[in-house]
């Protein structure tokens, strides 16, 4: 996936940023913290990690579905093959 390894520093930055948060989740779990302050933190990985998904779903689409340099069908429908199997599982 070539799009991934362009943007290998731009990813892996948010993927820290990502962890972060999780341990934040965990420090303030482990403190005890109330219920409304382990929500907030939820949702805040919630949204980062969609937030994640959704750059590397747009790279995919651009890359693999919609690019003006693919010229064989079999290509497209195999990156439309994949972001469909990514969606379903991400659905579920």
């Amino acid at each position: 996936m070539t799009h991934t390894i362009h943007q290998k520093p731009k990813l892996l930055a948010r993927v820290r940023r990502i962890r972060g948060q999780v341990e934040a989740l965990e420090r303030a779990l482990d403190a005890e913290k109330g219920c409304a302050d382990i929500l907030h933190q939820i949702a805040a990985v919630r949204g980062a990690m969609g937030g994640l998904m959704t750059e590397v779903l747009e790279q995919h689409v651009h890359t693999h579905i919609a690019s003006p340099t693919i010229t064989n069908d079999a290509e497209r429908s195999q990156g439309a093959n994949e972001l469909i199997d990514v969606l379903r599982a991400y659905i579920k």
